[in-house]
């Protein structure tokens, strides 16, 4: 697992030992950011349920301004840390340990709007209905902002969904990536 290009281009990336953690493919990875393109650039980023931070960093790399990651494993947190030092884009990054859905009603409650937001949940443990439910109603997102959300295919994100608008899924496996437009209904 490494930055695939940009600023921390060729850095490899640590990864927690076990199967708690299943960091993106740098295959899976390379396709979403090419579909994603130039939004990247000069984006505020969300990284949830961020793991080794793999995202989030990459994301960095290619021009996002910074990078909010998020997860309640200690160890996981201590990789993200390692991996923005290694990569040398930690004065970009901000990491919080703790529970996903609080730590989105505590962003839900303060200014603070992203223009991407990364979602890997551990698959097939119900996460993907309840991040969506509360990613929808919670208002961190930026106008446009997208919602690019990885989940099992066994793991459905169909939905009547008040501001997230599902544009485009990709399956690579067992994985299905699937990107949502946010748009706020005034």
């Amino acid at each position: 697992m490494r930055i695939i290009t940009g600023k921390a281009k060729g850095a490899k990336l640590k990864a927690p030992r076990g199967l708690d953690t299943r960091p993106t493919t740098d295959r899976v990875k390379e396709s979403i950011f090419n579909i994603l393109g130039d939004v990247v650039n000069g984006a505020k980023v969300l990284d949830l349920f961020a793991g080794t931070g793999n995202l989030g960093l990459e994301a960095l790399s290619r021009g996002a301004t910074q990078a909010v990651f998020i997860d309640q494993s200690a160890v996981s947190i201590g990789v993200i840390k390692d991996n923005a030092a290694h990569t040398k884009l930690v004065d970009y990054a901000e990491i919080h340990k703790g529970d996903v859905l609080r730590v989105l009603d505590r962003l839900s409650n303060t200014d603070r709007m992203f223009d991407l937001v990364f979602c890997d949940p551990p698959y097939n443990k119900g996460y993907v209905r309840s991040v969506l439910e509360k990613l929808d109603q919670n208002g961190i997102f930026a106008e446009q902002g997208i919602l690019v959300l990885e989940h099992s295919r066994h793991e459905s994100v169909e939905g009547e969904w008040k501001s997230l608008e599902l544009r485009r899924s990709e399956k690579y496996g067992e994985t299905i990536v699937s990107f949502f437009i946010y748009q706020s209904k005034h």
